[in-house]
């Protein structure tokens, strides 16, 4: 996987507009993605920024609710604890627009990166280091370089073919640092007015974690396959609001899971919760936001996910499990939800 120096007169293309900066002179702040914002929330949330692929996010306020969400699961929180314990790295799942520094004040988080988020040139600089990031990530892995030659790490999640968030690791270096990057470091430090003792920038910036290419290889894969696991609990995030559900719909959720793999109809479901099929197509809409059909085919190939996992299953055998009467109408269904068909994403998932 290639890194991207964001360095000197690094060009920077948004969805509207392109700007030239040179880390070497002072900062300057572009006006359309640094804005200031309203005092006391801290030099991280004065600066906003969008952290957007063009024209692929979906609603970015549900993108934020849905990332919010597997953010506070206990899977996500678990995996954090796990990837931080393992790699001494910081982690974070950032939604695709985004004004915070991801790992601000997180476990791991780099001394050198925390003093430098104290200022809000050096913040602004940060940001648009993140901006690159997210752009080249849309994709697929991206890692980008700082100026002071740290480098960030992104993964893209994506629920079927839309961009959700990132899945993101860094502050670290590929290589050990000498003098001479140090004091390239100081120089840009200085001229972003960041304030601080020599010595204890010094301490700081040679205290980051240093990680090999195989390392690094490594980190970046067990960040894709959580992505890759995220995606498929999303759906199950997305549909666990149980609490504010009607008590109807929370029934005809809990029979479409139970009958999946049968030939469930809306109007079987319908009887099965005393409604009239007409009524249920628009309460069941308006409660699940998407219409009954989709969500029946997204729990189907939510559980074929979970099932490829088993490398005794033929892909026939899965798709008649859960419900699919054809293996070609199977192979397309779970193309268009997942982004890949059955016999590769269970290649992916298997790869040693």
């Amino acid at each position: 996987m290639q890194t991207t120096f964001v360095g000197q007169d690094a060009v920077i293309q948004s969805p509207r507009t392109r700007f030239r900066r040179n880390f070497a002179a002072p900062l300057q702040i572009p006006s359309r993605n640094v804005s200031a914002a309203a005092p006391g929330n801290g030099v991280a949330a004065r600066y906003k920024t969008s952290l957007a692929a063009p024209s692929e996010q979906g609603n970015g306020t549900g993108n934020r609710a849905l990332i919010a969400a597997l953010v506070n699961s206990k899977i996500y929180r678990e995996y954090e604890q796990a990837f931080t314990n393992l790699t001494g790295l910081p982690v974070a799942l950032q939604p695709v627009e985004t004004w915070q520094l991801p790992h601000h004040t997180k476990r791991n988080e780099n001394p050198f990166c925390a003093l430098m988020a104290q200022k809000s040139r050096a913040c602004a600089g940060c940001l648009q280091v993140q901006e690159r990031l997210c752009e080249k990530a849309a994709h697929e892995p991206g890692t980008v370089m700082c100026p002071v030659g740290l480098c960030d790490t992104a993964v893209p999640v994506r629920l079927s073919d839309k961009l959700i968030g990132f899945l993101q690791t860094g502050q670290l270096f590929r290589k050990k640092p000498g003098k001479a990057q140090f004091a390239r470091a100081a120089k840009l430090v200085a001229e972003w007015g960041v304030d601080v003792n020599r010595n204890v920038l010094q301490k700081a910036y040679f205290a980051g974690k240093v990680v090999t290419a195989a390392q690094h290889e490594s980190t970046v894969k067990l960040l894709t396959i959580f992505a890759q696991h995220l995606a498929i609990v999303s759906n199950q995030v997305i549909i666990q609001q149980e609490n504010a559900e009607m008590p109807v719909i929370k029934k005809a959720k809990e029979y479409i899971r139970e009958h999946q793999a049968e030939k469930v109809s809306l109007g079987t479901v319908a009887k099965a919760v005393n409604m009239s099929a007409f009524y249920f197509c628009k309460m069941f809409k308006k409660a699940a936001g998407i219409n009954f059909t989709d969500y029946l085919t997204r729990v189907r190939i939510e559980r074929a996910q979970n099932l490829l996992l088993n490398p005794n299953l033929r892909i026939s055998e899965i798709g008649f499990e859960v419900g699919f009467q054809s293996l070609t109408h199977f192979n397309r269904v779970f193309k268009k939800i997942a982004g890949q068909s059955p016999t590769d994403y269970r290649a992916q998932l298997l790869m040693p």
